[in-house]
């Protein structure tokens, strides 16, 4: 009895001591949400009410800039350290706080130079933007003097530096690097031709189908000639340098920015003559890289001129993507062709510049960087041969001076109509967006701006793949704005783009290769889902964004089903797979089977690439039909052979997680969210603080995407911000985030709208108080 009591005594013991480190943890991390504050730099009072769920609105009395400080105060109390750890990304910093194990990740983001291309942004913005942009930074640094570091910060040991301008706009350069490249894409062409030859482009790398649905009909494009059609020409690209260059794309990857197949994102806007309400609708669901804490902040700013409400970024000082009191805005990636490998001669001249690494516990690394004429060179960073001849420059949009996208998006939270909306976009650079517009007068449209190089060759390059740096490869200009496509009240009342092609042939323009563009199946299944019914309710958008029925298992089917199972566990999947109706829900067994096959399937040609990439669903479905040779495995077997193989791999794999029972093997067992912590998520000791997860329905080009990753089957890519714009009531409008508001792990906004947005619920996109539930008042002060 002694020993008992002794034992329950020392647990009772580590509960209390528990206990107390949670409420000092509590106490530290926090930060203050009620009461008054007097700050510097303030022109006027400002109230911040946080509503049940976390959401600031914040009201400033005075100034536009007040409101403006006020977000990045906010930014500051409840994500600062992701917005270090962004911040440092972006300059290329992550081994001073984080070891050697980040030098590869700081070696590729110096050479690309992100933050120096940050350094340039400032001079070329409006002074209306450069005004807000300061204004937010000394909200941020007035959120740091608050001493609620968060965790992270404790666990690592150091005190973040003052906030700068340049880092008010750095992030954007990542941002530009996740949604608007195509690189990679180039250097997998490469390879494709030269192992396999140009002839198996097609197949690795598939066109986008004839009679897929395009953005933009052929009546609504601008007046001109048809582009005359190039075939792709490429320089010679060793091995040594490709593999140099997939040494960038992994650390790259490393960072979470993956261009993975089946990722996208979804927008559309329906017209007024389409909704029971007789007034527009509009959605939008970008799909991103999950993190814990969420990557978007959910805010509401208004001042004397200036009122949007939406998804905000911690880091950038504006509502990327919601409305204000008379337009709203969505936005999907248009990913145009607009970053170019060159293959520099022998004799390029090239400058030089030195980049000095600290790392934590070790000397300073020193780091040459090569540029070009083109762009840095980016070949060889992190790997030995970096020496090696040809040496790869890239050339992007994104990093060229002069970025004035900050002025587009600070433009959109100001616009007033259909002039205001376009007037702002006619500023942004990168990355291009599929901008869907509504308005309270009715008005629907549609814009892709950026810059799009125009480029010119002898021999009919078309930027698909490396050029050689000779001089006859460049770019002799972009697009003009006005001839970028665009619509407005379209006939048909209804705007819908989810990555898919933006423009048939007929466009005079050029603004990709064939393969630029996502699979059709989310748009079409978005414009069948919409195309049902006469007139449309903000209900019917909701079942849209979260639907999850699979049309790449409606095309794969005939195929999938006709194959010859090696053994009764194969048997006894296909049998399951027969009746199944393409809804990939958690709680079905049929989508785990489907999913698990599928990932096997992608790997097509492998065996000849040796990459490790994911192709496409069309490759795999083209290969089908075609009885393709790729089936064929070091050259023997076919693609009834295939089939068969790949089935057995994929139960065989189920059968070492789930079980002998395929009965038993429910999709949402293995498909889970993983919103994991960039710094800590991998290290066992103290992930699981920081982690969540929860069973997902959804899959690869489902239009609620939820591709699961190899390897794990774990969802990494999602539906990171939803948004439903009712405009018969503004205050009507929903949204919903990922995880929650929070970037505390023992805080209450932590994860708090992870059920909602799992369930396919959402929280009132409202101004109006009355939908705020309870809240917490803090009110700013001038000092």
């Amino acid at each position: 009895m002694r020993v008992l009591r002794a034992f329950g005594v020392f647990v009772l013991a580590l509960l209390l001591l528990a206990a107390a480190g949670a409420i000092y943890l509590n106490v530290v991390t926090n930060p203050r949400l009620s009461g008054e504050l007097n700050l510097p730099g303030l022109q006027g009072p400002v109230t911040i009410t946080r509503d049940r769920w976390g959401v600031p609105h914040i009201v400033a009395e005075r100034s536009d800039a007040d409101a403006v400080y006020a977000l990045g105060f906010v930014h500051a109390q409840d994500r600062l350290w992701q917005m270090e750890f962004q911040r440092r990304i972006s300059q290329g910093r992550l081994s001073e706080v984080l070891g050697a194990a980040a030098l590869p990740q700081d070696k590729f983001l110096r050479t690309w130079g992100f933050y120096r291309a940050a350094q340039s942004v400032l001079p070329a913005l409006s002074l209306r933007s450069r005004a807000l942009v300061s204004a937010y930074t000394r909200g941020v640094n007035a959120g740091m003097a608050q001493q609620r570091l968060p965790l992270e910060f404790r666990i690592l040991g150091y005190t973040p530096e003052p906030w700068t301008d340049v880092d008010s706009v750095a992030w954007s350069k990542l941002m530009a690097y996740d949604l608007g490249g195509n690189w990679d894409q180039e250097l997998l062409g490469a390879q494709v031709a030269q192992k396999l030859g140009p002839g198996a482009l097609n197949q690795i790398m598939p066109p986008y189908p004839a009679g897929a649905p395009t953005i933009l009909s052929a009546d609504e494009l601008p007046q001109g000639a048809a582009r005359p059609s190039s075939a792709p020409t490429t320089a010679t690209l060793p091995a040594g340098a490709i593999a140099a260059l997939r040494a960038q794309l992994a650390a790259a990857r490393s960072l979470g920015f993956v261009n993975a197949p089946g990722k996208g994102s979804n927008d559309w806007v329906i017209g007024g003559e389409r909704t029971v309400s007789g007034k527009p609708i509009l959605a939008d669901d970008p799909h991103l890289g999950l993190s814990a804490p969420m990557l978007w902040y959910l805010a509401d700013i208004k001042g004397p001129t200036l009122h949007a409400i939406g998804a905000s970024l911690p880091g950038l000082p504006a509502i990327v993507i919601g409305r204000n009191d008379r337009v709203a805005w969505g936005v999907t990636n248009v990913n145009p062709d607009v970053q170019d490998l060159y293959i520099e001669p022998a004799s390029a001249p090239l400058n030089t510049r030195t980049e000095i690494i600290k790392v934590k516990n070790q000397p300073d690394v020193r780091l040459t960087v090569q540029e070009s004429v083109h762009g840095s060179i980016i070949s060889g960073v992190n790997s030995d041969l970096g020496q090696l001849s040809p040496r790869v420059a890239l050339r992007w949009t994104a990093l060229l001076p002069g970025d004035t996208t900050m002025d587009a998006f600070m433009g959109l939270n100001y616009a007033r109509n259909w002039q205001d909306f376009t007037q702002a976009l006619s500023s942004y650079v990168a990355p291009s967006q599929n901008f869907v517009y509504g308005d309270i007068d009715g008005n629907t449209g549609y814009y892709a701006p950026g810059r799009v190089p125009i480029r010119r060759s002898p021999d009919g390059w078309d930027g698909s793949l490396p050029a050689p740096g000779d001089g006859q490869h460049e770019w002799t200009g972009y697009i003009p704005f006005n001839g970028l496509p665009h619509t407005f009240n379209p006939a048909d009342h209804l705007i819908v783009t989810a990555n898919n092609k933006v423009v048939p042939d007929s466009y005079p323009s050029f603004l990709g290769n064939i393969r630029n563009w996502a699979e059709p199946y989310r748009a079409e299944r978005i414009t069948e889902l919409l195309s049902a019914k006469a007139k449309l309710t903000v209900d019917d958008v909701k079942a849209t964004q979260l639907d999850t029925v699979s049309l790449v298992w409606r095309d794969l089917k005939p195929y999938l089903l006709a194959t010859r199972p090696e053994g009764e566990l194969s048997r006894q999947a296909l049998e399951l797979l027969r009746p199944w109706n393409g809804d990939e829900r958690a709680d079905q067994v049929a989508p785990m089977i489907f999913e698990a096959w599928l990932m096997q399937l992608q790997t097509l040609a492998q065996d000849e690439l040796g990459n490790g990439d994911q192709l496409e669903s069309l490759a795999v479905l083209n290969a089908l039909k075609s009885h393709s040779q790729l089936c064929a495995v070091n050259g023997e077997g076919d693609c009834a052979a295939w089939l068969s193989r790949t089935l057995k791999a994929a139960v065989s794999d189920l059968q070492t997680r789930l079980g002998d029972d395929p009965a038993g093997w429910t999709y949402g067992k293995l498909h889970r969210v993983a919103d994991n912590h960039q710094a800590f998520g991998n290290v066992k000791a103290i992930g699981w603080l920081f982690n969540r997860s929860a069973p997902t329905s959804g899959g690869t080009n489902t239009v609620n995407v939820a591709r699961p990753t190899p390897g794990s089957y774990t969802q990494t890519h999602a539906p990171s911000y939803r948004q439903i714009v009712d405009f018969s009531d503004l205050n009507k409008s929903l949204f919903v985030g990922t995880l929650g508001q929070g970037g505390n792990p023992i805080g209450p906004h932590y994860a708090d709208q992870l059920r909602l947005w799992q369930q396919g619920e959402y929280l009132p996109m409202s101004s109006d108080p009355n939908d705020w539930g309870r809240t917490r008042v803090l009110n700013l002060r001038s000092e």
